[in-house]
């Protein structure tokens, strides 16, 4: 998604070679405009899928799951870090070690919201270490859900988090795809079946190109 790299690019802060700052835009202040458009991203990606649920985890990925499901016209749920005194009823829950706060932490869905009857799209702002993920994937299979795929926002492929969802046999995309970081620089990995070059690659395939 290259205006998302553009951002990156002229916004993010490279505080690290392995962490990056976008909360001018995406994680703290976020532009809604973009946002959107990351939505319209992951319908092009996914919207041949017969998806039923968009699933992330609070709270970075809340806006981005919200924007995929609109695109999708579909739910969306987000996992609690922290049991709510609301959430009285059973839940399906997964161990998280947070990579940028450093602590560990147990993710909970209610029951009532996710079940066999279910494809899910799992929604995240960053892929790198790839745990919360795999808390997600975690929950699904718990839940006797499909798991369809993930999709990530921004994804630090330098490390481990892509290889061990592909492990499990998970699709997984990411809109910007990052070989390398250090203060001052960023190289992305080219990124041809995001937005409009998957959408025509899917017009292609309804039109049996």
């Amino acid at each position: 998604m290259k205006v998302l790299e553009e951002r990156i690019r002229q916004e993010g802060l490279i505080l690290s070679e392995t962490v990056l700052k976008v909360d001018s835009f995406l994680n703290h202040q976020v532009d809604t405009e973009l946002a959107l458009q990351i939505g319209q991203e992951f319908k092009a990606i996914f919207g041949d899928q017969p998806i039923t649920k968009v699933l992330t985890v609070e709270a970075s990925g809340i806006q981005f799951a919200m924007a995929a499901g609109i695109a999708l016209g579909v739910p969306f749920i987000y996992a609690k870090k922290k049991k709510a005194v609301t959430l009285t009823e059973a839940v399906y829950s997964a161990p998280v070690h947070s990579f940028t706060r450093q602590e560990d932490y147990l993710i909970s869905i209610s029951q009532k919201y996710l079940g066999p009857g279910d494809n899910v799209l799992i929604v995240d702002d960053f892929l790198a270490t790839g745990a919360a993920l795999i808390g997600l994937c975690d929950i699904v299979e718990e839940s006797g859900a499909r798991l369809m795929g993930v999709g990530c926002v921004i994804e630090k492929s330098f490390q481990e988090g892509r290889s061990l969802l592909e492990q499990r046999g998970i699709p997984v995309h990411a809109l910007a795809r990052i070989a390398s970081m250090s203060p001052g620089e960023v190289h992305f990995i080219d990124n041809p079946c995001t937005g409009t070059a998957r959408a025509e690659e899917l017009i292609k395939e309804s039109a049996g190109c």
